[in-house]
């Protein structure tokens, strides 16, 4: 038998204080929870214990569910929710219910201006209260899956850190033998793409031909692109074919630094920066790695007010050359941790599948 409440009368919900990031400080000890999916920052002081369900109120991740499990510091953008002693309902099997509505919740948004969630929405859910035995039965599972995702996780930052020490140690040749030398003088050719025009049809309806973006330059290799423009576009605008296994640096904005390989042919827009690699010279996905290990260097020389790259900065940066059968070494290893990483991204994708699948099968209840 299977109860149902509004979650206003099985829980205290409850709006945290507010701070700013000025109030955070660098040996704070208590994670600030203010409605993003990360802190923003550490505070002297916590205002809620651990184990506590939040929901974010306000802003981009209105409805966002999370559970904090150790204590931190709620921001007046956030809600806490609290059972009540007597409301026979424990607090994780909650949390999985509430995430598992979390898209319903995101939907009690406010329409127009900063998306924000009240009170008095969000305490009319309906939540189901099976018996003490069954909520316990199915955290258990649940449980299981979340433990074997934040496993993952931690494999995952762990194997990444691992991949760039040992980045960082074999593209260190200052105290070898090696001739340094600048991006344009291993390039074999290179240039900018172009966005047409937005609002004309005939550039993008139907077109059948890959056109980048900056947004998909992410320190990736890039099998499939979902953009398309026509053969009109690239006859009357900007645009240009770059084979395959060129490096792509955004220049422009948030993306600026960030790097890629086209595993295609494609097109890009303006703001890619495409290297066509003289192979006599560099093995592409050499230059790939010593481009991703100058992304600090990069960052450091961004101008303008978007912060913006340019095509003299990117070519002008020097990188090792040593012989083409070391390049070769080089690209092997740093190879196997990406494959690795990749492999275990792979394994979390598939495990928070299989959680979802099983959170919305066992916290389906009949009415």
């Amino acid at each position: 038998m299977v109860e149902w409440k509004k979650l206003g009368n099985l829980c205290e919900i409850k709006t945290g204080k507010g701070i700013t990031q000025k109030d955070c400080t660098v040996d704070g000890v208590y994670p600030v929870i203010s409605g993003g999916q990360c802190p923003m920052g550490m505070y002297s002081q916590y205002n809620r214990e651990a184990d506590t369900i939040t929901i974010s109120r306000v802003g981009a991740y209105a409805g966002f569910v999370s559970f904090i499990a150790n204590r931190f510091y709620l921001n007046d953008k956030c809600f806490s929710i609290i059972p009540f002693k007597e409301s026979l309902i424990i607090n994780k099997f909650l949390f999985d219910v509430l995430k598992n509505q979390e898209e319903g919740i995101k939907k009690l948004q406010s329409e127009g201006g900063v998306p924000t969630i009240n009170t008095k929405k969000l305490s009319a859910l309906d939540i189901p209260i099976p018996p003490l035995s069954e909520q316990n039965r199915i955290v258990g599972i649940l449980d299981t899956f979340t433990k074997s995702i934040e496993n993952l996780k931690k494999q995952i930052t762990e194997r990444k850190k691992q991949y760039e020490h040992y980045r960082d140690q074999l593209l260190d040749f200052s105290k070898e033998d090696v001739e340094f030398k600048s991006i344009k003088e291993i390039v074999k050719s290179y240039c900018t793409g172009a966005t047409p025009k937005k609002g004309n049809l005939k550039y993008y309806e139907g077109g059948t031909i890959p056109w980048l973006r900056t947004q998909d330059v992410k320190f990736n290799e890039i099998f499939e692109i979902n953009s398309f423009v026509t053969n009109i576009a690239l006859e009357e605008t900007g645009i240009k074919w770059i084979p395959a296994n060129c490096v792509i640096v955004a220049i422009s904005g948030a993306t600026a630094g960030r790097c890629a390989i086209n595993k295609i042919p494609t097109t890009t827009n303006q703001h890619c920066l495409n290297l066509e690699i003289d192979s006599n010279k560099a093995l592409y996905k050499y230059v790939y790695f010593c481009v991703y290990n100058a992304y600090s260097e990069m960052i450091s020389k961004k101008q303008g007010a978007r912060g913006d790259l340019n095509t003299t900065i990117i070519l002008g940066i020097k990188i090792p050359i040593p012989s083409l059968q070391e390049q070769k070494r080089i690209v092997s290893i740093l190879d196997t941790f990406e494959a690795s990483i990749t492999n275990l991204e792979a394994q979390l994708s598939l495990r928070q599948k299989q959680y979802e699948y099983y959170r919305n099968m066992l916290l389906t209840f009949d009415e």
